[in-house]
């Protein structure tokens, strides 16, 4: 049983393509059709990883939630959602395929989660992050998030804090501005992307 679940996960890392420069990233809504290989990025990234039922769960509820994946070629290779709770977006998830790391994935898939939730009204923003996660810090702040408080124990499957960032006046002149600039940074200013 062990063996033919771990074969199963093998078919779906499988299908994440291998990096390389003449790449299109596609973000798009996270579909039913997503879910399972959103789960098997996941079971790869982190120690206590979401279910497929937490994830059906989450995208049923598109009033409130908005989650969104990244294709290459089809494949997904790495997704974002947030909930929104009174004018306030909460980041829930961020992730990406290991292979694809530090190649602007994680950036395009903020840039498109954060856009949304502006045009849903959103003001502010928060998330967790691990406090040894530097590298998601640094990709928070391009997108204007300070820390503000820690939560202690908040990661207990690693034995690790959350460093709680809040960005402010996300519905502002000045953040669109920032946004604007991430967009030329990114070389996407949403053109290719799909909304649903």
């Amino acid at each position: 049983m062990a063996m033919s679940l771990r074969r199963a996960r093998s078919r779906l890392w499988a299908g994440v393509p291998e990096p390389r420069d003449d790449v299109t990233l596609d973000v798009v809504a996270m579909r039913r059709r997503h879910v399972r290989h959103v789960v098997a990025i996941e079971e790869r990234i982190f120690p206590r990883p979401w279910s497929s039922a937490l994830y059906l769960s989450e995208i049923s509820s598109p009033a409130t939630r908005v989650y969104v994946v990244g294709l290459v070629d089809g494949a997904v290779v790495g997704y974002a959602g947030a909930m929104l709770v009174a004018g306030e977006g909460h980041v829930t998830t961020v992730g990406v395929a290991p292979e694809w790391h530090r190649r602007g994935v994680g950036m395009r898939l903020l840039y498109r989660l954060v856009t949304e939730l502006r045009e849903r009204g959103c003001h502010a923003l928060t998330l967790e992050v691990r406090m040894s996660n530097r590298g998601a810090q640094q990709l928070y702040a391009l997108f204007g998030f300070v820390p503000v408080g820690v939560r202690k124990d908040y990661y207990p499957e690693v034995n690790e804090d959350g460093l709680v960032m809040w960005a402010y006046d996300v519905d502002s002149d000045a953040y669109a501005a920032r946004l604007e600039g991430l967009a030329a940074r990114i070389g996407a200013i949403a053109k290719r992307d799909v909304r649903p």
